[in-house]
């Protein structure tokens, strides 16, 4: 085991955690049909780890920059594992679901936060002695994405075909993750003594590099979009074709899934090179085709064709992807390895407050049509997309 690269041990944790984030999707259809919750209490489950993820982005941070990095992610994983445990008791109890969901965020925070910034660490010198261009950024959001995409894929199959498909997918998950625990004790330390916070661990929540003009005028206005987008190509597409699925919207569902965070995984190891051969364009050329994909969902609105909605689901994955990784390369260029974990968090914690959007539109069907409210939302990202172009041409180095 201990012949893996560091990094590559730490990837199976933050795998997993990711896989448990976003292997609720497909169930999304399922929990509908079998237990008749209302498309709101649904697409709020969806969102519901939300408030437990943007905490844990935050806090575990400031934890692990203190106390190191793999007691709190070792944590995540047992919050992450409890959760699928709560989700496969809790089919007909609601708030049990709903603590599950938060259970499952609180992992996802972790694994974005602290796991992603060991893996960015263990991605340099002298843990890994000659790291590919871009393999800080790429290797920790590959993983997630990854993650995000086999779980949905795997839950989505056992739920169409398995039996017990409300509690068999969750389980698959606990041993997965009692697995990854494995190589995780193996990994080193990468914040030595006197590189570590002192005092209070609250005292660490403020991250001083959030105030940075390049994070606040470049990578806030697009962080909201990256899992905006994922929501709408996997929650709210699936929704609008739905009639003309019948039984096979829960495979329909994985399918769109599958793609949008397929499309996003194949795009990510060439960001970095679309970045250099731009000029730093990599951030506004994905918003850009992230609009062009909102642009697109307004059409799949009003057509609610299949076929159309599998091609915004590529355009929004593609945009994900491209988007994801742009910003995280803006946050490893400004942060310092005092608040690298901590600023990753904060950008995190804006790319996540993008899951709320399929909620939101739902709660609004019964005065706006999925087509309106989705053309309100993709004018919302072509102005977003102004404001980093504008900036972009100011350049990146302030």
């Amino acid at each position: 085991m201990t012949r893996l690269p560091p990094w590559a041990r730490v990837a199976p944790t933050v795998f997993v955690l990711a896989w448990g984030g976003n292997h609720f999707t497909p169930l999304l259809h399922l929990y509908e049909n079998l237990d008749h919750y209302s498309v709101w209490q649904a697409n709020l489950l969806l969102g519901m780890y939300v408030f437990g993820l943007i905490p844990a982005l935050l806090v575990a941070a400031a934890i692990s920059d203190q106390h190191g990095r793999r007691p709190v992610l070792a944590a995540g994983l047992a919050a992450g594992l409890l959760g699928s445990t709560l989700l496969a008791l809790g089919m007909h109890a609601f708030v049990l679901l709903c603590v599950g969901r938060a259970l499952a965020g609180m992992g996802v925070g972790v694994a974005m936060s602290v796991g992603t910034s060991w893996m960015k660490e263990l991605s340099a010198p002298p843990f890994d002695p000659a790291p590919p261009s871009g393999a800080g950024s790429r290797r920790p959001s590959l993983t997630l994405t990854l993650g995000f995409g086999i779980g949905a894929a795997v839950t989505g199959l056992l739920a169409q075909s398995a039996p017990a498909p409300a509690q068999l997918p969750y389980l698959v998950h606990v041993l997965l993750g009692v697995l990854a625990a494995v190589p995780l004790a193996t990994v080193p330390e990468t914040l030595t003594p006197d590189q570590r916070a002192s005092g209070p661990w609250w005292r660490d929540l403020r991250v001083p590099a959030a105030g940075h003009v390049r994070f606040t005028t470049l990578v806030i206005p697009a962080a909201p979009w990256v899992f905006a987008a994922a929501g709408v190509a996997y929650a709210i597409m699936p929704a609008i074709v739905a009639p003309r699925l019948g039984a096979w919207t829960t495979l329909y569902a994985t399918v769109l899934t599958v793609l949008t965070l397929g499309s996003g995984a194949l795009v990510q190891p060439f960001v970095a090179r679309l970045d250099a051969r731009t000029g730093g364009r990599a951030l506004p050329i994905g918003l850009g085709l992230m609009t062009l994909g909102m642009g697109l969902a307004v059409v799949a609105g009003i057509v609610a064709e299949p076929g159309f909605a599998l091609v915004v689901a590529v355009v929004l994955g593609l945009a994900y992807g491209i988007t994801v990784v742009a910003g995280l390369a803006h946050v490893q260029a400004i942060a310092t390895a005092r608040d690298l974990a901590g600023l990753t968090g904060v950008y995190y914690s804006l790319t996540y407050s993008g899951f709320l959007l399929p909620t939101v539109l739902a709660a609004l069907l019964p005065v706006a049509p999925y087509a309106l409210s989705l053309a309100v939302t993709a004018l919302a990202c072509a102005a977003c997309l102004t404001l980093v172009v504008i900036r972009s041409r100011r350049g990146t180095t302030a």
